[in-house]
């Protein structure tokens, strides 16, 4: 909407804080909500309805959030969901924490109890705020309904600037049942501030000529990319100084999509799990660090980098650099800026690094070739019940260039985030690794396909979050939304029992589960469902969800059973696990 749009379309006159929020939330141009209703918020769903705006009932706050957090990583645009007094309250926990610790973007609202008898035993009260204030970048409560324009332009202002992530506004229920007179030039809103990001910080320029020093003397250098890349959108930055400069580029798992995983100058997943990326690490001579926390999975439990590398670290939250690896240069910015100016500082002796580092590029595609060769028994794996790695080959068989993935956390999450490849820079891949919370692919899949209709979006997950979500079956359902829901069916809590047989050999408590027919269960819901046994019928399955469809398809995966063999270690080397301090 432009301005001018926006001025002809700001609201007057009298009208309660209900329907002011969903008025500012009208000019935001704000996508679907998520939510559940409560006495508290009437006002808010009601102004929703008479204005046309679109507002999704789900069965669970939690599945709200991540449907909100999914929708404003695809689009770059804060996700907005709600919940009521108490439980509903309590219940955005989870979900806003995803989105705080992966920077995404988010406006949430939360009803209140009426000001007048607050502390009286009401029903559902509790110490909401309390609780809800660390899990947010921002918590704003409105006292006064006349307010409700200001602080909704405030709670975007903070969602998207510097490191994005959720605010939550604590409404209350007399602010939003009362009346104001409002006046036109009350509704008014930024429209900087209603994307990521909102705004632009460049690093200094001293620091750039610093970084740029140490990265033109290398001669095996190495991008490290989180996923800050896609909080900035540096998608061409990035490409254009790998090529320039002729620089391998690895990536977290959040960062998958910073270059297409397919390009040559692409290395892969490094930390927990790698295929090439870690070795290049441990033989680099400097690492340029781009939107990336450095937390414990990007460096096997901090063993990644070794001190002696100089490391340049770029990031737009100034206090994350050298939280965990000290920076010999650091580089407080955005990251397409910092990029865009690095290889702007790099120009001059461009032609004379790609010559200096032809034969270090030169091995990428060997050493990645070897790799495959390597894993291929796993990636072509005939057996049954499927092996994972066979399921993620068949994933990037099927899913085109502009496909989204989304990846449910644990067992599901680390297998795609090494094996699944993206085909073009961008948010293709959506893990939650903010918090790493089972039960994110359902409802993350929603968002991610309300977000991009006409996209194929397939989410995986395993059984044990399936089982946390299956409600939220209904709510994909009455959505319409075309997606496919591959449940990676083994029975079990397939991360902690793998993590078990590593540590107990073979004791097993709590990590079981009953074999269930989850396209059955998807059938008696409405929804397609399809059981899946055999490797050679995963292309035929993949193919039939992926196409155009109106209602949700679930694939009931029946993947190994065997604890030994649930981890990613497809590349025939053991994989880290800790007990204490001691690694077996």
């Amino acid at each position: 909407m432009s301005e001018a749009n926006r001025a002809s379309n700001r609201p007057s006159g009298r009208m309660n804080g209900g329907r002011a929020m969903a008025e500012m939330l009208r000019l935001a141009e704000v996508g679907p909500m998520f939510g559940m209703g409560g006495f508290q918020l009437l006002p808010f769903y009601d102004a929703l309805g008479q204005l046309g705006m679109r507002h999704f009932l789900i069965n669970d706050e939690r599945c709200g959030a991540f449907a909100a957090e999914a929708y404003a990583r695809v689009t770059n645009r804060p996700g907005v969901c709600d919940g009521t007094l108490g439980p509903g309250a309590t219940n955005l926990v989870t979900g806003l924490i995803e989105a705080l610790n992966a920077g995404t973007p988010i406006v949430a609202f939360a009803g209140d109890t009426n000001r007048t008898h607050s502390w009286k035993n009401m029903t559902q009260e509790c110490r909401q705020i309390e609780i809800l204030r660390p899990a947010v970048k921002e918590l704003i409560r409105v006292e006064q309904t006349n307010r409700v324009p200001e602080l909704l332009r405030r709670a975007f202002a903070v969602a998207t600037s510097g490191r994005p992530g959720p605010v939550l506004l604590d409404v209350p229920e007399d602010v939003c049942h009362g009346e104001h007179d409002f006046a036109a030039e009350d509704f008014t809103i930024d429209p900087t501030t209603l994307s990521v990001p909102a705004r632009r910080i460049r690093p200094d320029r001293a620091d750039i000529g610093r970084a740029a020093a140490l990265i033109a003397r290398a001669k095996r250098p190495l991008i490290l990319v989180g996923g800050g890349i896609h909080l900035s959108a540096g998608y061409d930055a990035l490409l254009a100084l790998a090529e320039a400069q002729s620089i391998p580029v690895a990536h977290t798992m959040s960062g998958k999509g910073g270059i297409a995983c397919t390009h040559p100058l692409s290395v892969g997943l490094f930390g927990r799990y790698s295929r090439i990326a870690n070795e290049l690490i441990e033989a680099s001579d400097c690492l340029l660090v781009v939107g990336c926390k450095l937390g414990e999975i990007a460096t096997k439990r901090y063993a990644l980098p070794a001190p002696s590398i100089p490391l340049v670290h770029l990031e737009i939250l100034a206090e994350e650099i050298g939280r965990c690896f000290p920076a010999d240069v650091a580089l407080w910015g955005d990251a397409r800026a910092g990029l865009e100016d690095l290889a702007e500082a790099l120009a001059d002796d461009a032609r004379q690094a790609r010559a200096t580092r032809a034969g270090y590029v030169a091995e990428i595609p060997k050493r990645m070739a070897a790799w495959r060769d390597e894993a291929a028994p796993r990636l072509d794996s005939a057996e049954r019940p499927i092996h994972m790695a066979r399921l993620c080959r068949e994933l990037n068989r099927a899913l085109p260039e502009d496909s989204i993935l989304v990846a449910d956390g644990g067992f599901a999450g680390h297998w795609t985030g090494l094996l699944y490849d993206t085909k073009t820079a961008g948010r293709h891949f959506i893990p939650d690794r903010g918090l790493a919370s089972i039960g994110y692919g359902l409802p993350g899949g929603i968002g991610a396909a309300l977000a991009a209709p006409g996209t194929p979006v397939v989410a995986i997950t395993g059984d044990g979050g399936f089982n946390m979500m299956l409600g939220e079956l209904e709510t994909a359902r009455r959505a319409g939304v075309g997606l496919t829901i591959v449940v990676v069916n083994n029975a079990a809590s397939g991360y902690v029992k793998a993590l078990q047989h590593a540590m107990f050999r073979g004791r097993y408590q709590s990590s079981d589960l009953v074999e269930m027919d989850y396209a059955a269960i998807a059938r008696a819901m409405g929804c397609d469902g399809t059981r899946v046994e055999d490797p050679d019928q995963l292309s035929a399955a993949l193919a039939s969800g992926l196409g155009e469809r109106t209602r949700p398809t679930v694939l009931d995966v029946i993947v190994t059973r065997d604890p030994a063999r649930m981890l990613p270690a497809v590349d025939n080397r053991t994989v880290e696990i800790r007990q204490g301090d001691r690694v077996a």
